[in-house]
Parts: C-alpha cells; structure tokens; sequence
C-alpha cells in the first residue's frame, strides 16, 4: 500500500474512534437516502430468509439435505453431469408399499391395496420432484443472483460511501491544516459516492416487481403440483373403492380347520411297573369286548374328544372271563362316572388324584365310546396274569365328583358293571 494509501487508512480510523469514543457528530446523510437503505437492508434479510426456508420447504430432510450437497459436491469434483435428486418421502412411501404388497400376494386385498396406492405414491414422488426443478429455476436461482450481484453491489457502495465519508469529516475538521485542494476532492468522491449508492438502492426498490413475478412463479408451480397431487389421489380413492365393495360382494371363506392329531409322549416308566412303551401308532380307536353268550364287537363311534377324562391302553389284553373287558394296545377309553366309594389303595398314586378326592375310595366307569362301564378293583383282579392297564390322556380338574378327574397316569382295568 502507497504512502497516499496510509494515510487514507490514517484518516478514516481517526475519525471513527473519534465518533465512537468522542462524540464527534460526522455528515449527516438525507432521509431519503436513509429511508431506501433501511428498505434495501430489510430486503436483504427476506430474500435470504426466504431462500432457507424455500429449500427446507422442499427438502425437509437436514440429513438428506447435507448428504445431497456433499454428493453433489463430489460429482462436480468427478465431473459427473447427473447429480442424485433428493430422496422424497412420497417415493420412499410408495416402495415400502409396493415391496409389502409383492410380499403379501395378489390373492391379499391388502397387498393389491398396497400395490396401487405404492404406484401412486411414486407418481406423486415424480411430480414432487418436478416441482422441486421449476421452484428452483424460476423462484430459487432468481434470489438466489440478487442476493449475490445486486444486494452484494449495494452493500459495496455503501461500505464504499462510509469510508468516503470519515475521509472527509476528517479534512473538514482540520480545514486550514489541509490543502484545500485535497478537501474538495475528498467532498467530491464522498458525493459521487452516495449518488451511486443512492442510485443502486433506489433501482432495486423501483424493480421489485421482478420479485413479485418470481413469487408468482412458486405459487403456480405449487398449484399445478397439487393439481396433479389431487388428481392422482382421487384415482386412488376410486381404486380402493372399488376393490372394497368388490371384495365385500365376493362369498366369504369360512375357515376350516384340520383336524389334529392326537401326540403321544410315552414315559420312561409305567406307575404299574410295566416296561417302557414305544411311541404308539396312529390311534384307530378300536376295542372289543368278549362274554360267554356275545359275541366280540369293535367300536362304531368315532375318537372321543379329549376334553372328557380318557385313557389309552398300554397293551394288548384278551379277556378269559365273563364280563371282563378285551382290548388292544392303544386303544382310547373314555371314563364316564365314579360308581361306588370303594376304595382301591393303588389307585390314588397311579391317579395323582387332588383333593377331595385324596379321601374317596373310587371305583372307575369306564367306556370304549359304546360308553361300556367298567370297573377298578384290585382285589378282585387275577392273580395269574397282569391286569389289564391303560394311561390317562389328558388331565382333566373340570368336572366335581362324582366324575373322574385323572391326571396323566395308568390305570388298571378289570371287570365290567352291570
């Protein structure tokens, strides 16, 4: 910097402390002028105000936001001429739908449901991203160059007119130790200078029409957005409308469930001491029942449900006597009654009776679904073979006495009641 230079530097710092510090009064500016520069710095704060929030409006995301930039940024530094466009929510939206609509089927009316309305979501992603292009072209880039040429320029001007003006104040105060020369040249350039400024804010002002036409162009590019927004909404709605009461006229499917099939977890050990069993065959539910003036028969009934105390048969037995009860192993008996109130000393620990039957000495009914009736009696059992034995399928505390609650235990059968 020029010896003239510093001294200029010189002056303008020592008028500004003197101002500030001192007191001292400077020139005084019209106001008019300080009129328009009030309106121009208000300006100035809106259009970049404005700006912020047209792009948040836009892209609300931060996160995307910053992530676009930097991609961007990237791109230019590779040379890349496509850029990634911003991930709207609407197409995020539409692919979790159309993803969990392939997921469900098209024999789902939900999933058929959610691929339509994730197609629509899409489309509507496309038009967002067309308004994103005309708002950035006609109202974004329009603010964006008069916040960077003209208001930059102004607020040149008036920095320039500042300094102008200490320069000046401070000859003024020392006239008659500086050249009256150099304080006319100093008053010169201090007028030219706030003619320029003045003028530069004074065309801004008077061509603010331009902005009017540029907020004009962002309501019609939302307008035609929304447009096709509606539009492509009430397709929607017809579509959904359509599918409910196609689906509400379609018959009903009732559902049917399998039937199940009855698990048999043997024990390690029979409460009779009998041997371990083998995981039992599928259950035909068949017995037979032998006298001296019958015939055997085999059940007709189908399986008893398992919700009545039953038991199933741990072997096969072939009665020798009047009255006793044949049957095969695996073969399904129902206990229908408590009989009597003899009580058998085994039968409570093979039972696992609860109270209050630990008191009762039961005899047991029985039913192979003819709903024959047997009954439980060690004493009377034969001495020259095992008796013949079944086990509890299912507990069951729900029914009072006198029925039968068994627990999951084996049971030893022997005669038949009258």
């Amino acid at each position: 910097m020029s010896v003239a230079g510093l001294k200029k530097q010189f002056y303008k710092a020592s008028q500004l402390v003197s101002e500030k510090v001192g007191g001292a009064e400077g020139t005084k500016l019209d106001d008019d002028f300080k009129e328009m520069e009030k309106k121009v710095d208000v300006t100035s704060k809106a259009v970049t105000e404005v700006l912020a929030r047209t792009i948040e409006y836009l892209q609300p995301n931060p996160a995307s936001r910053a992530k676009l930039t930097m991609l961007n940024t990237v791109s230019k530094i590779r040379g890349q001429v496509k850029n990634p466009g911003y991930p709207q929510s609407e197409g995020l939206l539409g692919e979790c739908m159309i993803r969990h609509g392939k997921e469900l089927g098209g024999e789902s009316n939900f999933g058929d449901a959610l691929l339509d309305a994730g197609e629509s979501m899409k489309r509507l992603a496309e038009v967002k991203d067309s308004l994103d292009i005309e708002v950035k072209q006609n109202f974004i880039d329009p603010l964006q160059n008069l916040c960077d040429k003209d208001l930059k320029e102004i607020q040149h001007h008036l920095k320039k007119l500042e300094g102008r003006r200490l320069d000046f104040d401070y000859k003024k105060k020392r006239q008659g130790k500086i050249p009256d020369e150099e304080l006319r040249q100093a008053m010169e350039k201090f007028e030219e200078s706030k003619e320029v400024a003045e003028t530069s804010m004074h065309h801004l002002l008077e061509t603010d029409i331009e902005q009017v036409s540029q907020l004009s162009a962002l309501v019609d590019a939302q307008l035609d957005y929304h447009r096709q927004a509606v539009q492509i909404l009430d397709e929607l709605a017809d579509k959904l409308k359509r599918r409910m009461r196609e689906a509400s006229s379609r018959p009903k499917r009732e559902y049917k469930p399998k039937p199940r099939e009855l698990l048999d977890l043997g024990e390690p050990e029979q409460s009779n001491g009998g041997f371990p069993c083998a995981a039992a065959p599928k259950i035909t539910a068949s017995s037979s029942f032998r006298s001296s003036d019958k015939p055997i028969r085999t059940p007709s009934r189908s399986m008893p449900p398992l919700d009545q105390p039953s038991c199933k048969a741990l072997y096969d037995f072939e009665p020798e006597n009047d009255g006793e009860l044949g049957f095969h192993e695996g073969d399904i008996i129902t206990l229908t009654n408590q009989i009597d109130e003899n009580w058998v000393p085994w039968a409570h620990e093979c039972l696992q009776m609860p109270p209050p039957w630990k008191d009762l000495a039961p005899s047991l009914s029985l039913g192979i679904h003819e709903e024959m009736r047997l009954g439980v009696s060690e004493a009377r059992a034969p001495k020259d073979r095992p008796s013949p034995s079944c086990r509890a399928l299912n507990p069951t505390h729900s029914c009072p006495p006198p029925h039968l609650q068994p627990s999951t235990g084996s049971i030893s059968l022997w005669h038949k009641l009258p």
